[in-house]
């Protein structure tokens, strides 16, 4: 039995082919769900549609199911199709009439909409979690390796002197323009949908700010059209902020997957962390990193398809909505697994030491070289021409000494200040406030 359905039975056919993989996607969204029901049915009674004896049953029971899904005893049964269904006829097994209650002022349009921003906005929290993480190792490791050299490149050509330190503590910033991303599709999450119903208001007299604060939303989607509008949008939102750190962690596999290799030998890891080969008895592959790249790479791709799902949809809720989901919810797992994989990997860590002695770098030393003539009164262009003379006849002998101390170069990597910066960026989510909301709601 649906929560829609009158008499007719639905055809098994398009039953099965509608409900798709929701039952899977939902189990992701009950507590959630709960959540949202533990506020609504609050502010349900303030405005006489329960009493108060029924709300307290509702209260009590919501929270025991929020205990359930908690403790993995919660599932939807193969005869309901959703979550928002499974909770309700749960309610009204257990506790008769009120149970039936629940959904005046709403639709499952923005019980799903309220459940998804819940979500959501965890799951942005956790994967910030994740990335800050990250962040304070390749700190560290910045700091521990800042004064050990490495080639810096351009067009994969021998360029100029790097070092670890300046390598991990690029990555390290990276991030800090990530979690930026993330900010910004939080604040989008944090945003209360509830009571824009199927899309157009409720002639209930609903208190929209009310749940608003119980369930520690910032604010709320004031107009209801927009509300609904906002699935899809939300989604492509939070998609582009995995992507853009997708696309940090990307490129960090494939330094480290192309470092590794015999061609540079800059780095290694313990064998117990690479694979080897059916028939080549010498191979450490660096399966891990390629797997991130790859995978990685995959979420790069989710905003354009949730686009392509959504780009031409009119105002008003459509069915094609469901599958976002199954798009956005396994790229989020995905993108949570490579930033703890890498964490794990990069403990691991070990570089090479003195690799600018070999005669094949001595080229990187070409501008310091010139850089020193300018110094000592030679225009600047004058002793770049001298240097790249001095390259052409083989003569080129380089100081290899590094006296780089600006801001943000090999002796001066300002990791305070970029550490400064994560620190601001995470004093903006406020997730403290939301966590007691949610607690406040069902103990």
């Amino acid at each position: 039995m649906k929560l829609w359905q009158k008499n007719e039975d639905v055809n098994k056919a398009v039953e099965t082919f509608t409900v798709g993989r929701d039952r899977e996607m939902d189990l992701l969204l009950a507590e959630a769900d709960v959540l949202g029901s533990l506020a609504h049915t609050r502010m349900l009674e303030t405005i006489g549609l329960l009493t108060s004896a029924e709300l307290e049953a509702v209260q009590r029971e919501l929270k025991h199911v929020y205990r359930e899904i908690g403790a993995g005893r919660f599932r939807i049964d193969d005869d309901v199709e959703d979550v928002h269904s499974q909770v309700e006829f749960l309610l009204t097994e257990r506790i008769g009439e009120a149970g039936k209650k629940i959904h005046s002022g709403r639709s499952r349009n923005d019980q799903v909409l309220v459940d998804l921003r819940i979500f959501l906005r965890r799951q942005v929290m956790e994967v910030a979690d994740d990335v800050r993480s990250l962040f304070a190792l390749l700190q560290r490791l910045a700091d521990k390796y800042k004064e050990v050299l490495m080639p810096g490149y351009t067009h994969f050509q021998i360029a100029m002197p790097s070092s670890f330190g300046l390598w991990l503590g690029a990555y390290a910033e990276g991030l800090v323009d990530d979690v930026q991303m993330l900010l910004a599709a939080y604040k989008v999450c944090n945003k209360n949908p509830l009571g824009s119903a199927a899309g157009y208001g409720s002639s209930f007299p609903l208190n929209r700010t009310m749940t608003t604060r119980l369930l520690g939303f910032d604010t709320l989607n004031y107009n209801v059209v927009y509300a609904q509008m906002g699935r899809g949008k939300t989604e492509r939102i939070v998609a582009q902020a995995l992507s853009s750190v997708a696309a940090t962690l990307a490129r960090l596999a494939m330094d480290n997957t192309l470092f590794l290799s015999q061609n540079f030998g800059f780095i290694s890891y313990p064998s117990s962390l690479t694979t080897g080969s059916s028939i080549m008895p010498h191979k450490k592959n660096p399966d891990v990193w390629e797997l991130i790249r790859g995978k990685c790479n995959l979420v790069q791709g989710v905003p354009n398809q949730i686009a392509m799902m959504t780009t031409n949809l009119p105002v008003g809720y459509h069915r094609d909505l469901q599958l976002l989901k199954e798009v956005l919810f396994p790229a989020i797992a995905e993108i949570r697994s490579c930033l703890q994989m890498a964490h794990y990997m990069l403990e691991n860590l070990s570089v090479r030491e003195n690799i600018l002695d070999d005669p094949k770098y001595d080229y990187l030393f070409s501008v310091e070289t010139v850089n020193n003539m300018a110094l000592a009164g030679v225009p600047f262009r004058e002793a770049y021409r001298k240097v790249g003379l001095d390259i052409e006849a083989g003569t080129f002998k380089p100081e290899k000494k590094v006296r780089h101390t600006h801001e943000g170069s090999i002796g001066n990597l300002c990791l305070k200040e970029v550490a400064d910066e994560m620190d601001a960026l995470f004093a903006q989510f406020g997730f403290e406030r939301v966590e007691a909301a949610e607690r406040a709601l069902t103990e």
